[in-house]
């Protein structure tokens, strides 16, 4: 399993155990799982159990942590992925009867979300733009190395094919995804070309976090030619 933040894994503690309740997990059953020390789960059902979460122990050979599933609610948990997703279908669907419902619904996720969750899907939510008018198409499922470093500013690896099938291997800088009323597309650049490139996610074979720091850019600072008036940003909290 991916190693994943405190946060993150509180919450994946409680769902591993509300899916197994009444059956308790052991502390090294949840060590193994998490890839975590068993003292580090010990630390994490303590400050569940003062968070007032009812997690017990139940002593003996087959003991364990249990939960009491008819005291709990599954958590939300979304990712920042997850929010800004709601959030541009939600741009998309303005002009139909579920607008309303879709706002609400987006309302609810942010409100139980962790700060931290939320900070990012800002973070993220601020490379976005939307360009023409209409529902457009849905957003793909952007390999997860992209979401992520465009967000931390980092160097991506692409291997990508044009559109005249040639496969290039190119190092960008991520500066925001777009989407049109037929694409969505990576806007970077592109060291190879030593300019502005707009790379539709479709043709993306694979994608690579170098690490490596990317000069700060912004979507303005970029050579793109689509008219201002037709590019439209994505407000989280709308």
């Amino acid at each position: 399993m991916r190693s994943v933040n405190r946060t993150d894994r509180l919450y994946a503690l409680v769902e591993e155990m509300r899916a197994v309740a009444p059956r308790p997990r052991s502390a090294r059953q949840l060590a193994g799982r998490f890839e975590v020390s068993t003292r580090t789960i010990e630390r994490d059902i303590l400050a569940l159990q003062e968070s007032g979460v009812p997690v017990y122990a139940e002593t003996g050979r087959r003991g364990g942590y249990v939960i009491d599933k008819a005291r709990t609610l599954p958590p939300v948990n979304f990712t920042a992925a997850e929010m800004v997703a709601i959030a541009v279908s939600l741009a998309g669907a303005e002009a139909t009867p579920f607008a309303s419902a879709m706002r609400s619904a987006l309302r609810k996720v942010l409100a139980v979300a962790p700060p931290a969750h939320t900070a990012q899907a800002a973070q993220l939510m601020d490379r976005v733009r939307l360009v023409g008018t209409g529902s457009g198409p849905s957003p793909p499922a952007a390999p997860r190395a992209i979401q992520e470093a465009i967000t931390a500013r980092h160097v991506l690896l692409l291997s990508y094919t044009d559109r005249h099938g040639v496969l290039t291997c190119r190092e960008v800088e991520p500066v925001a995804f777009v989407g049109t009323q037929a694409h969505w597309y990576l806007v970077a650049w592109c060291r190879l070309r030593d300019g502005t490139r707009a790379f539709r996610l479709d043709r993306i074979a694979a994608a690579a976090d170098t690490g490596e720091p990317a000069p700060h850019r912004s979507y303005g600072d970029l050579d793109v030619s689509i008219p201002d008036a037709l590019v439209r940003r994505v407000d989280l909290a709308s």
